[in-house]
């Protein structure tokens, strides 16, 4: 444990455990090949003159100072996410052949860079020895292939070329030499150049031919000035050696010359990427506004990461972050995130490589090098420079990170945060840029939040215009106006239909109940019509208790009719509409059916506009008031009610005849005390194939007035005795109740077919339980007692729905034998904060302790009904707070789960997973 330790401490040391796989493999390649070249030009046999008064070894050293003094002259710009260093190596390289052979430059340059490169980082640039060989490395080859260009551009010009590399090559500039050392530098700039962009790419995924031209953008001038100070060096030293003297002040000039040169060039780029930046923020919303904000400091500044956290006009922070080469995603921040904003390693940490490392961002170098360069710039440091300007201070966590608060005037909007790459640490200029481009990006958020809410405020006030504000429909004059528009698209003679709705008796409502409640069946006659409501119609609030429905393509409600006119469709549509809004709802704690009357018109597009297609539609509504019907047409062509009746039972026929459509949902009543489930009531669905799910209120009433009665109940019994015989099969002794219609108890021979249901099923009569409702229960015919009786004396349990809500419950139970009292859910909602239902449910539960017979509490949604029911002694209870109802191939597990829950003595609340 502690050698591996030891060994990644020394590889992080070394550099190789931070740099990107594919940068280790670029040195791992270049550093043996620079070595071997080296090697086999110091091997070369040389050929120096013995007179010479400089030892071979004294001009080696030499040649190597000279690289090594050409390293550390450089200059610095950025590129990219980095920044690249330009040296002298033009002119060491011509320089160099003046002093040693050919073959030994490659050596001379290797050590010379290692030299070099290796006290920059010791005192300024902290680069790990990865680095520092890579570079020395890459100096090598280059030089090397300078070498090789020069020597055959020399003797192509036919310049005498020494037969071996062992003769220095340099030692009169005849022209034709001037051209090949000229050649053999710009051989040098190409190769330093061409390493540069691809170290660049390989590490931050910079492109590399953008970032090869940026370098040589910058290098061209210094280019040009190496090669004449190299080739003046060498025709001096020629010349008189004295005159080198002179030369360390007009190198000075030089090197203030093209430092000024490219900071000029870096100050312009960067004001041209600063304007670039802060006009892309020039935007409206929100999200395109910290997009660019985002992508403006990763061009800026070549950034690894940028986030840009917004503070929304609810209160909430919405973060924002891109890095290079991605695309800028968002999401909504957890008050936790905000006060942990960018933590490592997290959702909004720097981004790792895919072995889960930080991304080092050094360059390697040449005399063309992407140079990394350790900020000396703490955040305390940062922040007190920063302190200085107009803004809120630049700060930041690390000394590449910075952190700008976006705030306008005294109101925040949000905060900027910019993780710099290690080759490139913050200076104050980066401050500077930042905080202007920070103090725009502020700016520009809160404009867009600014006319984010102006927005709103507008389209709230087009909205209100045109819609109703109780019901939020469009109002009357929004009706007339798209109405009219839709009629003139249409052909002269295409039929469309208006639908006219009024409620009835909604005055009495205002008068019993308070305008309140009024306002509340509003809303929801409203929201139940919007539901109904298909693409292309329109739906209004003509005012009071009036809402209109345009139909423009009828014909397209239902297949077509052999007759053409759309008249019989339209009829139907109006009185699902009837039903749909007659089925109970609760306004100001009174439970009460919705009536409206439906005045029904069908006109061609272009016979009629929208003020007569409503003024034919109220004259058919006032029509259906006064016919007491529900529905009526303008012409009075058709009984629609009896064509969509005899249309539900033909589809109801065919239901029966498969085993798709007609369907079970379960829901389990449980007792409060074992929370062991003492029965399961059967509620019946029908899942139409053109009308969708139908409750029992959409198709019961219906079928209780035709001869497919019989066949109904029959198949109900079937079908629940069914589900109740593969309990059986799972162990399961748990009643299974069903909803007896009072006109099946007119029908004796009820019994002898439940009978045969309960035989075939091998179902127990007494796991059956039939619900009777207070219509049977006010009923005194002699039949209905006689069914009752044989049912029951076949074991088959009764039981009394909906008790309390009826007239007569308890002469009933003086008649009939029960076993069950299931209480009202309307009871036991409102017991709560009714003394008068608490009491009801309080005598209820009494009673039936006192006959002996169960009593069910239906409709318990709530924890507190539960433990008001359990106190006043009610044995069981069902509703949602329990269980809603679910299909058969659920109710197994739930069953078993509450058996087991209640042999350990645990009493479940809720299921998951009920449907």
């Amino acid at each position: 444990m502690t050698s591996g330790r030891r060994s990644g401490r020394l590889l992080a040391l070394v550099g190789i455990a931070s740099a990107p796989r594919r940068l280790r493999v670029l040195t791992f390649i270049a550093l043996p090949v620079a070595m071997i070249i080296a090697a086999a030009g110091l091997l070369i046999p040389t050929d120096l003159s013995t007179d010479d008064p400089l030892p071979a070894l004294a001009r080696f050293g030499i040649a190597t100072g000279v690289m090594a003094l050409a390293q550390l002259f450089r200059l610095r710009f950025r590129v990219g996410s980095g920044r690249v260093s330009v040296t002298w190596g033009e002119a060491s390289f011509i320089i160099g052949l003046s002093l040693v052979p050919p073959g030994w430059l490659p050596a001379a340059a290797l050590l010379g860079a290692v030299l070099g490169w290796t006290l920059l980082a010791i005192f300024v640039d902290r680069r790990s020895a990865l680095d520092v060989v890579r570079t020395a490395a890459a100096l090598g080859l280059s030089v090397a292939w300078a070498v090789t260009v020069t020597l055959a551009v020399a003797g192509a010009l036919g310049t005498p070329v020494p037969g071996v590399l062992g003769t220095i090559l340099v030692t009169d500039l005849a022209p034709p030499l001037i051209a090949a050392l000229a050649v053999g530098a710009l051989a040098y700039l190409l190769a330093a150049a061409g390493l540069v962009g691809l170290t660049l790419s390989l590490r931050h995924g910079e492109r590399l031919w953008p970032a090869l031209l940026r370098a040589l953008q910058g290098k061209l001038l210094m280019f040009v000035g190496n090669v004449f100070v190299g080739l003046a060096v060498v025709a001096v030293v020629g010349y008189d050696p004295r005159w080198l003297l002179f030369l360390p002040p007009v190198l000075w000039l030089l090197q203030q010359t093209y430092s000024q040169r490219l900071r000029a060039d870096d100050e312009r780029r960067a004001w041209r990427a600063l304007a670039e930046a802060t006009g892309a923020l020039n935007q409206l919303d929100e999200h395109g506004v910290a997009t660019a904000g985002v992508a403006g400091p990763l061009a800026l500044f070549g950034a690894e990461w940028v986030e840009v956290d917004v503070r929304r006009g609810d209160g909430r922070w919405r973060r924002y972050r891109g890095e290079p080469g991605r695309p800028v995603w968002h999401r909504d921040l957890t008050a936790a995130e905000r006060a942990h904003p960018g933590e490592p390693g997290g959702p909004s940490g720097p981004p790792n490589d895919a072995k889960g490392r930080l991304p080092l961002a050094s360059r390697f170098g040449l005399d063309l090098v992407a140079s990394q360069v350790g900020g000396d710039l703490s955040a305390g440091r940062a922040a007190g420079r920063a302190g200085t300007g107009q803004g809120p201070p630049v700060t930041g966590r690390t000394e590449q990170e910075l952190v700008r608060p976006l705030v306008v005037g005294a109101c925040p909007v949000g905060e900027l945060r910019v993780r710099l790459p290690r080759s490139a640490p913050p200076g104050q200029r980066e401050q500077d840029a930042l905080s202007a481009f920070g103090d725009a990006l502020a700016a520009a958020l809160h404009d867009a939040a600014t006319h984010r809410q102006l927005r709103l405020v507008t389209a709230q006030s087009s909205y209100e215009a045109v819609h109703d504000a109780l019901t939020n429909l469009i109002n009357r004059a929004a009706l007339l106006s798209k109405g009219d528009v839709a009629l003139h698209q249409l052909a002269h003679d295409h039929p469309v239909a208006l639908l006219l709705l009024d409620i009835n008796h909604f005055k009495e409502v205002n008068d019993t109940l308070g305008h309140a409640a009024g306002d509340e069946l509003l809303q929801v006659t409203a929201d139940r019509l919007d539901a109904l409501v298909r693409p292309g119609e329109l739906l209004g609030r003509l005012g009071g208790d009036e809402f209109a429905l345009l139909i423009p393509s009828p014909a397209v409600l239902a297949e077509p009719a052999t007759d053409r006119s759309p008249m019989p469709n339209v009829l139907r549509r109006a009185r699902e509409i009837v039903e749909l809004l007659a089925n109970p709802i609760e306004v100001a704690g009174v439970r009460m059916s919705v009536e409206v009357s439906v005045g029904v018109v069908v006109a061609g597009a272009g016979t009629a506009d929208m003020t007569e297609l409503l003024r034919r539609a109220d004259i058919a509504m006032y029509q259906a008031k006064q016919g007491g019907g529900s529905v009526a047409s303008y012409d009075s062509g058709r009984d629609a009610a009896s064509t969509d009746k005899l249309a539900l039972l033909a589809e109801l026929r065919e239901a029966l005849d498969v085993d798709d459509q007609l369907e079970l949902a379960l829901q389990p009543a449980v007792d409060l005390c074992t929370g062991r489930p003492t029965g399961v009531e059967a509620l019946i669905r029908w899942r139409h194939p053109r009308r969708g799910r139908l409750t029992p209120a959409d198709f019961v009433r219906t079928i209780e007035g035709s001869e497919l009665l019989g066949a109904f109940t029959r198949y109900v019994v079937d079908k629940a005795l069914s589900v109740a015989a593969d309990w059986a099969r799972h162990g399961l002794d748990v009643p299974i109740s069903i909803n007896l219609s009072a006109r099946s108890l007119l029908d004796p021979r009820l019994p002898a077919e439940v009978a045969e249901s309960l035989r075939r099923h091998q179902v127990p009569a007494r796991r059956l339980v039939l619900e009777i409702t207070e219509t049977v229960v006010m009923s005194e015919l002699e039949v209905i007692d006689e069914v009752l009786s044989a049912l029951r004396a076949m074991g088959v349990q009764l039981a009394v729905d909906d008790f309390g809500t009826g007239f007569s419950s308890l002469t009933f139970l003086t008649r009939i034998s029960v076993d069950e009292l299931k209480v009202d859910r309307s009871f036991v909602m409102k017991m709560a904060e009714s003394p008068e239902a608490a009491a009801i449910v309080r005598t209820t539960v009494d009673l039936g302790r006192e006959l002996g017979l169960r009593v069910v509490a239906e409709g318990v949604e709530t924890a507190d009904q539960r433990a008001a029911l359990a106190e006043l002694g009610c044995t069981a209870a069902q509703g949602y707070h329990f269980f809603r109802p679910m299909p058969s191939d659920k109710i197994v597990a739930v069953l078993r789960s509450l058996l087991d829950s209640a042999q350990a003595r645990i009493l479940p609340l809720r299921a998951d997973g009920a449907s």
